[in-house]
């Protein structure tokens, strides 16, 4: 139960993460998140792990929880804000594969063995990028702005405050499943069997719902905040 435990202690911890970066700079808290949790999901999903006695990849919990910021900023400050995150989240991860490949045609220095073993260590991660990166890409770009949409779609209908949990709900599950689809089917087919593939997607999505339900105490966390924003850092 190793794994689990600390998957569910990750998933704390990405929380509070949140939270914390918006008390303490407010939207640009979130806005800021976003970035975060694109490139280190991206890191993380190389790596292959047993949770819940099935296949599943590292990295969901961080990439799902940008679904509650744009969720979060959606609510507290309107659709063109969540657009102008997931765009930031976009360029951030662009921009990260681009240089970190860039950074692989550097020959290590001859005679340094740290540095030939960092080098080693550097492509083994970011030598995936390229298709992984891809995979993110068209994933976050097709899920994320459904999710901007699908908020402000069931916003409309659940506009009441006690409702906020099944707009937010009703959006990113939906969303996730998009994502999910997507991002295995680029990132992984060709690489496992049929069978593994769909138990990654399997648990892939169900973690990123278990992270969707988990969330929902932290957006109304995230509301008083924002009512209480002049206690906030501009």
């Amino acid at each position: 139960m190793q794994n689990e435990l600390l998957w569910l202690a990750m998933l704390l911890a990405n929380f509070l993460f949140i939270i914390l970066a918006y008390r303490l700079f407010g939207k640009w808290g979130l806005i800021m998140w976003i970035p975060v949790s694109v490139i280190v999901a991206n890191i993380q999903v190389v790596q292959t792990v047993q949770l819940f006695g099935l296949a599943a990849t590292l990295g969901n919990i961080v990439y799902a929880t940008s679904f509650l910021v744009t969720d979060i900023l959606s609510e507290n400050y309107g659709k063109q804000e969540a657009k102008k995150a997931v765009w930031i989240g976009f360029f951030s991860l662009i921009s990260m594969t681009l240089l970190m490949n860039l950074a692989l045609f550097f020959h290590p220095l001859e005679g340094d063995d740290f540095s030939t073993v960092s080098h080693d260590a550097l492509s083994t991660i970011f030598k995936l990028m390229p298709r992984i990166a891809l995979a993110s890409l068209a994933a976050y770009m097709l899920s994320q702005r459904h999710d901007v949409w699908a908020f402000h779609f069931w916003k409309k209908r659940f506009y009441k405050e006690n409702q906020l949990w099944l707009r937010n709900n009703l959006s990113t599950m939906v969303s996730q499943l998009i994502d999910s689809s997507v991002f295995v089917l680029i990132a992984f087919y060709g690489v496992f069997e049929t069978e593994v593939l769909f138990e990654i997607f399997i648990t892939t999505y169900f973690l990123k719902w278990i992270v969707a339900a988990a969330d929902t105490p932290f957006v109304y966390w995230a509301r008083r905040i924002h009512k209480n924003e002049s206690f906030l850092v501009k």
